[in-house]
């Protein structure tokens, strides 16, 4: 295996793999500023909830950083700035959040930068032993169903090290499950437009050793009409009280398609990525990118000049389409708003 690190924090500098060039380049970005951080999130630099949440808490600390006579106020419009960054993913407020908490209790601001340094990696070792604790959980489930043969799984987008910085969610289920020598093939979905399947979990999956192939987004119903799926994982970026899930567009599709075939999907999230403010996933916020994701390729066109097109980012998969939603605290189904809250609030 080889060891992936999308975000260092070295001498006082952060630095990002850029994610947008992998998997034929493996280039950092130095981040020296908020608007840095700004510019890494909103243009896909880093992408994922959770590391998109990371970057946020180091944002913020370059800020306090580079204006350490700034006053609570000036601290909290400049959250309000970087969290504009990304408006989907919940994690990004979220973390950003809790910065702000910490800089309101704070009498001296110039102290403020290690506590954040530290708060941001404590926080990403404590999401290593949550994400661990959910692969056990899927593991321990999946053996209910299928016993201990190895198993086909597949997934969308990316939720591995690259979205995490650490072990990831979906994906370090299924890294987690080839470990323990329970993995038999993965189908990874290319996940247009941006081809965060095709170009990071090929990516990490290789590095990782564990056999796979890319299949495009039509070829799900095919794979489990023909039976070479036994279950599915997806990540989420937001997580609403019924249970409707905002992740990666196709995701929802996918979820129809295993639910029409009665295979298992699951949902793989911390409790971060939750939000019990929203009822459901009507209220969630979709972002809305760029329609040249689409028409291009790098600086290549794809479609004809004079084309247009829709590029909605995010989709919300329904509740009733997900087996169970797994987080640190345990393995939530039947995903009603009773019992998110139950597992969620589990102290």
């Amino acid at each position: 295996m080889t060891a992936i690190f999308p975000l260092k924090h070295e001498n006082d500098i952060l630095k990002l793999l850029d994610q947008r060039l992998l998997p034929n380049e493996e280039v950092y970005v130095t981040a020296k500023t908020i608007e840095d951080c700004f510019v890494a999130i909103k243009d896909m630099v880093v992408r994922g909830a959770p590391l998109i949440g990371f970057t946020g808490i180091w944002g913020m600390a370059l800020f306090i950083k580079h204006n350490p006579k700034a006053t609570y106020e000036q601290f909290a419009r400049a959250a309000e700035y970087l969290k504009s960054a990304r408006p989907t993913a919940v994690n990004l407020a979220f973390e950003i959040d809790r910065c702000v908490v910490m800089a309101k209790a704070e009498t001296h601001m110039n102290a403020l930068y290690p506590k954040l340094v530290a708060h941001a990696k404590n926080e990403m070792n404590n999401l290593y032993e949550k994400n661990l604790a959910m692969a056990k959980f899927a593991e321990m489930d999946l053996a209910k169903k299928f016993g201990d043969r190895p198993l086909n799984v597949m997934t969308i987008c990316n939720t591995g090290v690259l979205a995490c910085g650490v072990l990831g969610t979906a994906l370090g289920v299924i890294v987690h499950l080839n470990n323990q020598k329970k993995v038999k093939s993965v189908f990874a979905s290319e996940t247009r437009p941006y081809l965060q399947g095709s170009r990071l979990t090929s990516f990490e999956l290789l590095k990782e050793g564990i056999d796979h192939h890319i299949v495009v987004e039509g070829a799900a119903s095919y794979l489990m009409k023909n039976k070479m799926v036994d279950a599915i994982f997806a990540g989420a970026d937001r997580i609403v009280e019924n249970g409707d899930t905002a992740n990666k567009i196709g995701t929802s599709s996918l979820s129809i398609i295993a639910k029409h075939y009665g295979i298992p999907f699951y949902i793989v999230a911390p409790i971060s990525s939750f939000d019990l403010t929203l009822k459901t996933g009507d209220e969630i916020e979709i972002e809305l990118r760029d329609q040249d994701e689409i028409l291009k390729y790098k600086e290549h066109s794809i479609a004809h000049v004079d084309a247009k097109a829709l590029n909605p980012s995010f989709d919300v998969t329904d509740h009733s389409c997900i087996t169970g939603i797994i987080c640190e605290n345990g393995i939530i189904y039947p995903t009603t708003p009773e019992n998110i809250r139950a597992v969620v609030e589990k102290k």
